[in-house]
C-alpha cells in the first residue's frame, strides 16, 4: 500500500455510480463522520456544518461521532465507504500525520480525496488551576525545573495539538508525558482535577472551561492571536519565535466520486461557509472559514502531509 502517492486524492472514475445517479445527487441522507468524541472542534464545527448543509442541499446531513485511535477509526470508515457522496469525513491534520506516525494506520491516503478545506484555527494550551503557572514562559520555566513531572492531554496520538506539544518539547528542550484521549472533551475532568496538568486543545473544546476559569489558557499556536482569546499571547510571542500550528479542518470523501457529485458537494459546502449564522458559530470557537476547490484541497493536503512527515521523522516522534 503506497501512502505516498497522494495524487489519487484528485479522484478517479473507478467504481463510480452511474451518470444518472450522479445527476440526482443527493437523493438520500448524507452521513458526515466526525472521528472524535463530542466536545472538540470537529464535533462542534461538524454539527453546525451539518445543519446548514442540510438546509442548503435539500437532504438530511447526519453528523456521526466515530472516535478512536486519534481519528483513524473514523477516517477508515470513510476510506472504505462507497464512492457515492453519501459518506464523508470532517477531520483535521491527524489525517495526514497518522500514516507517518503510525505503522499500523488502517486507511490508505489514496482511498480518500479532498472535497474542501473548511476552516483554520489555532490550538490552545490550557492548564489546571492547581498548576502554579500563569503564562507560557512560566510553563517552560516550570517544566525545566521539574523534568518529567508534567502530563499533557490531547485528542489523540497524531492530532495537531499532540504534534504541537511535541514540537514545543523539541524547541524548548523540555520533557512532558503525553496522555491521549478519545477526543479532547473527555480530558477536561482530569485537567480540572489536576490529574493531568495541561491540555493541548482545540478552542472549541476549551471555551466552555476557560469561560468560567475551570482551566487557564496559557497560549495559542498560530502566529496571530485568536479573536476568542485576544488577551492570550501566542507561543511565538512567548519565547518560540515563528512557531505556527494550524488546526485546520477539512472534508474528505472516498476516492472515485463522479465529477458531478464532487462538484455539487464541494460547491454546497463552500456556499454554506458564507452563511452568516455559520460564520458566527465558527467565530465563537475560533474557526476562520476557508472553502476551496477539490484541486486546491488536494494540493494543500499534499503539502501538509510533507510538512508533518518532516516534523515527525526529524523530531523522531514516536506514538
Amino acid at each position: 500500500m503506497n501512502r505516498l502517492v497522494l495524487a489519487a486524492w484528485l479522484g478517479s472514475a473507478l467504481l463510480a455510480p452511474s451518470p444518472a445517479a450522479a445527476q440526482s445527487y443527493p437523493s438520500k441522507p448524507i452521513h458526515l463522520i466526525l472521528p472524535y468524541a463530542p466536545g472538540g472542534i470537529i464535533d462542534t464545527a461538524g454539527r453546525n456544518l451539518a445543519v446548514r448543509l442540510s438546509e442548503s442541499i435539500g437532504q438530511s446531513v447526519l453528523a456521526e461521532n466515530r472516535p478512536g485511535a486519534g481519528g483513524m477509526v473514523g477516517a477508515d470508515v470513510v476510506a472504505r465507504a462507497a464512492p457515492d457522496g453519501y459518506t464523508i469525513l470532517l477531520t483535521d491534520p491527524a489525517l495526514v500525520s497518522n500514516p507517518t506516525l503510525q505503522a499500523d494506520a488502517p486507511y490508505d491516503l489514496n482511498a480518500l480525496q479532498a472535497v474542501s478545506i473548511v476552516g483554520s484555527s489555532p490550538a490552545v494550551i490550557v492548564a489546571s488551576p492547581s498548576l502554579p503557572v500563569k503564562n507560557f514562559a512560566e510553563l517552560i520555566a516550570y517544566a525545566k525545573a521539574n523534568p518529567n513531572k508534567l502530563n499533557y492531554a490531547s485528542a489523540g496520538i497524531g492530532t495537531a495539538p499532540h504534534l504541537a506539544a511535541e514540537m514545543i518539547k523539541l524547541r524548548a528542550g523540555i520533557e512532558m508525558t503525553h496522555v491521549p484521549y478519545r477526543g479532547i472533551g473527555p480530558a477536561y475532568p482530569d485537567v480540572m482535577s489536576g490529574k493531568v496538568q495541561l491540555a493541548f486543545s482545540s478552542i472549541a473544546g476549551a471555551v466552555p472551561f476557560t469561560a468560567d476559569n475551570r482551566v487557564r489558557p496559557l497560549a495559542t499556536t498560530k502566529l496571530a492571536r485568536s479573536p476568542v482569546y485576544p488577551d492570550v499571547p501566542t507561543v511565538a510571542e512567548s519565547g518560540l519565535p515563528g512557531f505556527d500550528v494550524d488546526l485546520w479542518i477539512a472534508i474528505y470523501a472516498p476516492a472515485g466520486l463522479p465529477p458531478p457529485v464532487l462538484a455539487k458537494l464541494s460547491g454546497e459546502i463552500n456556499k454554506v461557509l458564507q452563511h452568516p449564522e455559520l460564520k458566527a458559530a465558527f467565530a465563537k470557537i475560533g474557526i476562520e472559514p476557508r472553502g476551496t476547490t477539490p484541486e486546491e484541497g488536494a494540493a494543500f493536503t499534499r503539502s501538509e502531509f510533507e510538512k508533518w512527515k518532516k516534523v515527525i521523522v526529524e523530531g523522531k516522534i514516536q506514538p
